[in-house]
C-alpha cells in the first residue's frame, strides 16, 4: 500500500488512469453514532475544482449522515478495486443543493460513467481529497 496527498498539478498518471477508468465504486460516510454506512456509488474526480463528487438523491442515508455531522461536513472514504489494483481516496464530504454545483458533479459523472437520469431531488456530495491510498503501482 502507498499513500499520496494530491497535488493535483502532479497527480500520477497511473492513478489518474484508474480514477478516469469506468469502476464502481463505495463510498463510506459515519452514522451520528459513529457506525460506518458503506453504499455503491459512482465517484468523479474534477482535477479543475480538485475535488471529487458523488451524485445521489437528498433523502439517502449517506446525505443525512453527513448533514448530521454539521455545516463542515463529514469524513468520508471512497474506494474503487479493478482485481490486484485498487486505490481509496479520504476526505471531507459536504452536500451541496445549488443548481451550479450540481451540475458540475452531473457533468463529472456522465464522463466518466454515462449520463444519469434526470432526478429531481439529487443533490451533490463535494468531497475534498486530503489523501489516495492505493496499490504501489498507481503511484
Amino acid at each position: 500500500m502507498t499513500s499520496w496527498t494530491p497535488g493535483w498539478g502532479a497527480f500520477p498518471e497511473p492513478l489518474l488512469e484508474f480514477w478516469t477508468e469506468r469502476h464502481l465504486c463505495s463510498l463510506t460516510t459515519l452514522r451520528p453514532d459513529g457506525r460506518p454506512h458503506l453504499v455503491p456509488v459512482g465517484v468523479a474526480l474534477d482535477h479543475e475544482r480538485e475535488c471529487a463528487w458523488v451524485i445521489t438523491g437528498g433523502g439517502s442515508r449517506k446525505v443525512q449522515n453527513l448533514l448530521a455531522a454539521g455545516a463542515e461536513g463529514g469524513l468520508v472514504a471512497a474506494g474503487a478495486v479493478d482485481g490486484a489494483r485498487w486505490s481509496t481516496l479520504e476526505g471531507v464530504g459536504v452536500v451541496v443543493h445549488d443548481p451550479e454545483s450540481v451540475a458540475r458533479a452531473v457533468e463529472r459523472y456522465a464522463a466518466r460513467y454515462r449520463t444519469p437520469r434526470v432526478n429531481p431531488e439529487r443533490v451533490a456530495i463535494r468531497i475534498s481529497v486530503t489523501r489516495f491510498v492505493g496499490s504501489a503501482g498507481l503511484f
